[in-house]
């Protein structure tokens, strides 16, 4: 059996307790009040079911601890998968979303996600689901926005024709109870 990797010479059990107190993280607290119980000669054994661990896990815990000091016992922030796409891919998609489909070549009107995933499977052989798709391109700027559909052969100014106003009576009516709340 080897020996157990011994813990930093800079701290000791009181200045680890202290540390342990002042945090607000409740996992790194836990991990400091084992470590601790190790610089006041406590086994790992012991140290283990102070932190409700096992053994490799203290190791562990020791090895971040002599690395990074306290900082080391805190969690980290996961780094996730990496993104289907890369930095070239996505130019040619903005490139692509602002030139706006040709309907002859790609058999759309608009781009939709879908039309979109479909696209860049052909372009680039990469498989993407429409939610990662709306997620990558929020991320580049873009929304979820589209225009008001338009007939092509609408007249400018026919809209304006047909918009409901409000009777003059009623607008004399609206003017006249303002005057008497004022009054």
């Amino acid at each position: 059996m080897s020996a157990p990797t011994p813990l930093r010479q800079d701290f000791d059990a009181p200045q680890v307790r202290g540390l342990a107190r002042k945090t607000k993280d409740g996992p790194q607290a836990r991990r400091l009040l084992a470590l601790a119980a190790i610089y006041d000669g406590a086994t790992r054994t012991e140290a283990a079911k102070i932190g409700g661990v096992g053994l490799q896990i203290i190791r562990d815990w020791a090895l971040r601890f002599n690395a990074r000091g306290p900082d080391g016992l805190l969690d980290g922030k996961s780094t996730g998968q990496p993104s289907k796409l890369n930095d070239t891919q996505r130019q040619a998609i903005a490139r692509m979303i602002e030139s706006g489909p040709i309907p002859a070549v790609h058999g759309v009107v608009r781009w939709r996600l879908i039309d979109l995933a479909q696209w860049i499977f052909e372009e680039f052989r990469v498989t993407i689901a429409k939610q990662t798709l709306s997620r990558e391109l929020r991320a580049m700027g873009y929304r979820k926005l589209s225009a008001r559909p338009r007939h092509h052969a609408q007249a400018e100014g026919t809209i304006e024709d047909f918009k409901k106003t409000s009777p003059r009576a009623w607008r004399q009516l609206r003017a006249r109870r303002r005057l008497t709340a004022t009054r």
